[in-house]
């Protein structure tokens, strides 16, 4: 499994986490339950057919729990940088990918910047419309812009996704 595939994990349990209204780890010993992620592979077996080894899982847990406890302070940021939305307008699957890209950028000093933004945007491309896409990009191009130092933001490595091993 790819972390391209993790990230889609977790914007797909992220989304699970606005919807459900359990804790983060409520959701995770639900969803990794042997039974029920044998279900998620039914639904989706190119996602879910393939069960995270223990550093996937890891990045996934860290993630939901990350999303569960900065709730607040990521949808703050997402109606900052939403100029001309408000936010119950947003689609909830754009919320959790912006929030996964905005969790990884401010708390996870190990994940490429620039990459978490692309893999964001990337991911949005296959779930919504064209013009959401482009304000997902605007709003974490603004939230990069407003919320990070120049000097940091301009000695990230130029924008990539991630290798496929990654």
């Amino acid at each position: 499994m790819t972390r391209t595939a993790a990230r889609e994990i977790v914007m797909r349990l992220g989304f699970e986490l606005s919807v459900l209204g359990c804790t983060a780890d409520e959701l995770l010993d639900m969803v990794f339950d042997s039974e029920y992620y044998e279900t998620l592979a039914l639904e989706d077996e190119e996602l879910f057919g393939e069960t995270p080894d223990d550093k996937q899982r890891a990045y996934i847990e860290t993630l939901i729990r990350g999303l569960y406890e900065h709730n607040a302070e990521l949808d703050a940021y997402i109606e900052k940088y939403s100029v001309g939305w408000k936010f119950s307008r947003i689609s909830r699957t754009a919320v959790a990918i912006m929030k996964t890209a905005m969790y990884e950028v401010l708390y996870m000093p190990e994940i490429p910047r620039k990459a978490a933004i692309n893999e964001a945007v990337e991911l949005d491309k296959g779930y919504d419309e064209p013009d959401v896409v482009s304000f997902v990009n605007g709003v974490l191009g603004g939230f990069m812009r407003g919320e990070l130092p120049a000097e940091k933001a301009a000695a990230d490595a130029p924008a990539e996704t991630e290798e496929a091993g990654e």
